[in-house]
C-alpha cells in the first residue's frame, strides 16, 4: 500500500520530469554563471568603499593604538618602579592601569562594532548594484538563466563574471 503510493508518486514525477525535459530539449537556452565573490572583489565600487571606510576609521584606529602604547608604558613603569613606590602609590597605579585597560577594551569593542556596521552598510549598497548589473548584463547579452550561489561548477564558456566586472567598471567612470 505505502510502497504502491511511493511507486506511483515516483512514476508520476519521473513522467512529469521526462515530459518537461522533452519540451525544453527542443529549445536552446543561454545559461550563464556569475562568481559573486570574484565580482565583489574585482569591482571598483568595492575598492572605493574599502578606501572610504579606511579613511573614515583610520583616525580612531591610530588613537586606540596610541592609548594601547600608553597603557603598555604605564605597565612597564609600574613593573620597574614597584619596589620604590609606597603601597598606596602601587595600588593607585595598578587601579589606574586596570581602569585604562577596561576603557580601552570598551573603545576597541565600539570601534569594531562601528567598523562592522559601516562595512555591512556599504556592502549592502554594492550587492544591490551588483545584482542590478548582473540583470542588466544578462538582458543585454540575452541570457535566459543566470546562476550564482550554489554552483559547484561552471565552465568558462558560461561564466559571465568578467562581463559584469567590465560593466561595473564602466558604471564607475
Amino acid at each position: 500500500t505505502i510502497m504502491k503510493i511511493l511507486f506511483n508518486l515516483f512514476l508520476t514525477s519521473t513522467l512529469i520530469f521526462l515530459f518537461a525535459f522533452k519540451i525544453s530539449a527542443e529549445e536552446t537556452y543561454k545559461i550563464g554563471a556569475v562568481n559573486a565573490i570574484r565580482v565583489l572583489e574585482k569591482s571598483p565600487q568595492a575598492d572605493i568603499a574599502r578606501k572610504m571606510i579606511e579613511d573614515e576609521f583610520s583616525p580612531r584606529d591610530k588613537e586606540l593604538i596610541t592609548e594601547q602604547k600608553s597603557i603598555k608604558d604605564m605597565e612597564d613603569k609600574f613593573k620597574k618602579d614597584r619596589a620604590i613606590l609606597s603601597e598606596q602609590e602601587n595600588a593607585k597605579l595598578e587601579r589606574d592601569i586596570i581602569s585604562k585597560k577596561r576603557d580601552l577594551k570598551r573603545k576597541q569593542d565600539e570601534f569594531r562594532e562601528d567598523l562592522n556596521y559601516r562595512r555591512n552598510e556599504e556592502m549592502v549598497k554594492i550587492q544591490k548594484q551588483i545584482i542590478q548589473s548582473i540583470q542588466k548584463v544578462a538582458k543585454d547579452n540575452e541570457y535566459d538563466l543566470v546562476l550564482s550561489e550554489g554552483v559547484l561548477y561552471a565552465s568558462p564558456k558560461i561564466d559571465m563574471s568578467g562581463l559584469v566586472i567590465d560593466y561595473l567598471k564602466k558604471e564607475n567612470q
